[in-house]
């Protein structure tokens, strides 16, 4: 196949990131100053839209499942998937949110439940329940709603209608698109992808730091998360360079069995009764009121309403500035699946799996901390998963085997944002020429030091959700296009003629 060269995209976006780069390391406290302002803007006058948007997004995802359009194939006719269900599975999650849920395992239930309950007294048999709630709220059909919109697009413009994989290809059923403002559509995904990534990078660099510092002391600052960022780099470049079909195929599979070791080790040592039965309870309390939650903006309540832009937004605009990288390379993946098996597969598996992982090892640290085991939630989000660990048998081991897991995830969603990257930026090739993986893998890693450097994970947080706005409105717009080609499938929707009636 032949491969894709680079043009204005790359250029554009090059010219950005690098600009950015230079504030950062003449300026940081500036680059953070800026983005925390336009982040408390966005915030504060934006926050019902997230909340709207995403919404729609979900909505948009079960309708899907349950309508006719279910039936139509990511694909020609005859099109076969490339990938076994488990293997599909594993590099659609590896992908998607690997990092953030080792990373929040522990330690999002326990703040909900300790130090900042959405919505009733902290440290109550009450608070222990909401914790869960909102926590299944932030990592549920949400966040995979996101992800599947954006590879819906792209999977369907792609295999089916034979379009380059370019954001700004799936808006030609209603606007131009080989001009300047299908490049503009283009650098703007791609910025926010690089943001989206970057905050991810960022994070895993520094629970890894914070493994390391728990298991061997070495020191937890920016000098170490440099140092891991620069060797994590070097890995994740070899792995780009053997392409889809090995580095990342072989890294998702092996991050699933890590994931699942850790997940047993940690639900048969740990409080394996209360883990299942905080389980049970929760679910159905989230199904309940997912309505609720969903519109929650507390309009008359200011610390409410500051709970929800620190959290709920700051996730929403998470997902969609990680949705261009997520979605790409989903849609990638998934060709030859049907838009019902897709959308299913991609909104309910991936948020069960969320939902026990959290059960396991969220309700492993508010048990610590309610008990006075433990006091999890007053240790740094990226050592509070060590800090349960510690509390019971092979607590090391497990320490080593999420150290671990976090390096390969960390590995995988670099190498993916590679490819991811590369596609877009090559007119949609699916396949990049290497020098153009590794030059962004460079910018990847390079952005997420600056922005560590200039201001810690908060910076990281700030640009990440100014990038994720623009796109969120670029992603309405691809949906109005989506059902727009999808009304010319008419073939799929015509009952088929009646058999004559055999009989003499």
């Amino acid at each position: 196949m032949e491969k894709g060269k680079t043009g204005t995209v790359f250029n554009s976006t090059m010219i950005i990131l690098i600009l950015a780069i230079i504030v950062g390391v003449i300026a940081p406290d500036a680059l953070e100053n800026g983005t925390a302002a336009a982040k408390t803007f966005i915030t504060n006058r934006f926050g019902w839209y997230y909340l709207i948007v995403v919404s729609i997004f979900v909505i948009v995802c079960l309708y899907f499942i349950i309508s006719p359009y279910g039936k139509i194939k990511l694909g020609k006719p005859d099109d076969k998937p490339d990938y076994s269900l488990p293997t599909w599975f594993a590099m659609l999650f590896s992908a998607g949110m690997g990092i953030g849920l080792v990373f929040w395992g522990a330690a999002e239930p326990v703040y909900h439940y300790a130090t900042n309950s959405p919505t009733v007294t902290e440290e109550t048999n009450e608070a222990i329940l909401e914790a869960m709630r909102f926590t299944y709220f932030h990592w549920g059909v949400h966040a995979w709603g996101i992800y599947a919109i954006i590879a819906i697009c792209l999977a369907y413009f792609k295999f089916r209608k034979d379009a380059p994989g370019m954001i700004s290809a799936t808006l030609s059923p209603i606007m131009k698109t080989d001009g300047a403002l299908g490049k503009t559509i283009d650098v703007l995904a791609v910025t926010a992808t690089v943001s989206g990534i970057a905050t991810t990078l960022g994070f895993g660099a520094v629970q890894i730091n914070g493994g390391l510092s728990f298991l061997t002391g070495v020191p937890n600052t920016f000098w170490m998360q440099f140092a891991i960022i620069a060797i994590v780099t070097f890995l994740f470049l070899i792995s780009a360079s053997t392409g889809l079909n090995k580095g990342i195929k072989i890294l998702s599979n092996v991050n699933m069995l890590l994931a699942v070791l850790l997940f047993v080790f940690m639900l048969v040592l740990g409080p394996t009764l209360f883990s299942l039965n905080l389980f049970t309870d929760t679910i159905g309390k989230y199904v309940q009121t997912l309505p609720s939650m969903s519109f929650r903006i507390a309009p008359l309540e200011k610390e409410a309403r500051e709970w929800i832009d620190s959290w709920t937004i700051f996730y929403w605009a998470w997902w969609i500035a990680w949705s261009p990288f997520v979605g790409t390379f989903i849609a990638r993946v998934s060709k030859g699946r049907t838009l019902r098996e897709f959308t299913a597969g991609v909104l309910l598996v991936p948020s069960l799996v969320g939902f026990l992982w959290f059960s396991v090892f969220g309700g492993a640290s508010i048990l610590l901390e309610s008990e006075g085991t433990a006091a999890i939630s007053e240790m740094a989000a990226e050592e509070a998963l060590f800090g349960v660990f510690e509390n019971f048998p092979f607590g090391t081991v497990m320490s080593i085997i999420a150290t671990t897991l976090i390096a390969t995830f960390f590995i995988t969603s670099a190498d993916s944002a590679t490819f991811v990257l590369g596609m877009q930026t090559s007119h949609g090739s699916l396949n990049p020429e290497t020098s153009v993986k590794f030059i962004w893998g460079i910018m990847l890693s390079a952005t997420a030091v600056i922005l560590l450097y200039s201001g810690g994970l908060q910076a990281l947080e700030n640009t990440m959700i100014v990038a994720a706005f623009p796109f969120s409105i670029i992603t309405l717009f691809m949906i109005y296009a989506l059902f727009k080609a999808l009304k010319e499938e008419k073939s799929y929707f015509k009952k088929p003629p009646k058999r004559a009636d055999k009989r003499a």
